[in-house]
Order: structure tokens, then sequence, then C-alpha cells
């Protein structure tokens, strides 16, 4: 596989691709469970926990500040893609409609088809961070987590949740989906944080 997918990276790249990961040649798909269909007429963002309770449509999103992003990108499988283009809405122009309570310090990723991760408030809140509803110019597909999807770029892929549809705020760390089957609570790349055991 190696060759035909996937290629070592070369010496000049190594300050960009973390310990033990291979580049790839396309964008790989990798999904637990069905992908979900989702009327983007019906789609509904919501925040709740230690935030004010507010909901988003898509149409809010769009109307929020668009920006394009060039971000890597490294799955917890061990590939990495380097220069993924993306357009969509920082984190930090979301969060800044948003009254979280001080008490707040992590942030429960939720999904359509139930998929769920968690992620510390201060990782969330980056200007790096972004919610992606374009890729490589194109709406971003559904395979990919579209119509919009989170992008977390230093973090393991599994924390830039697809199908993104909501934000519950904690005062303490709860685990979702992948993290209660083995995944590290946090995923940093370069620390290799793939696994809890």
């Amino acid at each position: 596989m190696l060759g035909k997918f996937f290629r070592k990276p070369e010496p000049e790249q190594s300050d960009r691709v973390p310990p033990g990961q291979r580049l790839s040649k396309g964008f790989p798909v990798l999904t637990y469970g069905q992908i979900p269909q989702i009327n983007t007429e019906d789609w509904v963002f919501r925040v709740w926990g230690l935030v004010t309770t507010k909901t988003f449509s898509l149409s809010d999103f769009m109307e929020m500040p668009q920006h394009d992003f060039t971000a890597d990108f490294h799955c917890v499988t061990r590939w990495s893609k380097l220069d993924v283009k993306w357009r969509g809405i920082r984190v930090t122009d979301l969060m800044s409609q948003l009254e979280v309570d001080p008490k707040a310090t992590h942030v429960m990723e939720h999904c359509y088809g139930d998929y769920t991760t968690n992620i510390a408030l201060e990782d969330l809140v980056r200007e790096e961070n972004f919610f992606a509803h374009t890729l490589f110019g194109e709406p971003l597909a559904v395979e990919h987590g579209g119509p919009l999807r989170l992008v977390v770029p230093h973090l393991y892929a599994w924390k830039s949740a697809k199908w993104i549809n909501g934000l519950e705020f904690l005062d303490h760390e709860e685990l979702g989906f992948w993290e209660r089957n083995g995944y590290h609570h946090r995923g940093e790349p370069w620390a290799q944080e793939r696994y809890s055991f």
C-alpha cells in the first residue's frame, strides 16, 4: 500500500509530518457506522449546557464572516495530508455570538448519527480552528462530513467531527465515543496521543 496510496514524507517535510505518519496521495474517507442523510433545509446547530442555549441554521453560519483556510490534516490511523484547502467560519467568530459560563472548561461535540467527541475549551477556541463547508473549492461532500464539519488542525482528525450539529459546554471532561473506546482523551499528533492505554 505504501507507494500506491501513501508515501514517506520528504526530509524537508519532517517539521510538518508527526512521527509515525505517512502522506496520503488522496483524501481517505474513514467513518464508523452509516453516513447520515441530512437535509440542509432541516439542518440545525445547537449550543447548550454552560452557555446560553442558542440554535443556528445553516444560513446563519453562511451569514457569518467566511474565510479560506489551508491546514495540514493528521489521522490517528497514521496518514496525513498537507495543505488541505477549506472554506468556512472561524470557531472564534461563532464564540463571539455565545454567552459562555466562566465555569465551562470542556465541550462535547455532538453530530448527526449520534457521534460525540470531547475537547477542552482551550483546544477548541483557537484562531486556526474552523467549521468547514467547502473542501478544495467544492461543497463539502457528505462522506467528508458535509454540510458542515469542525476542523481542529492541531489534534488528530477524529476531533474534527464530521456532520457536527452541536456543542455542549461542560465544567468537567466527559469522554466521547472514541475516547470511551480507548482513544486518547486529547489526541495531539506530535505527542502520538493515539490511545489511552
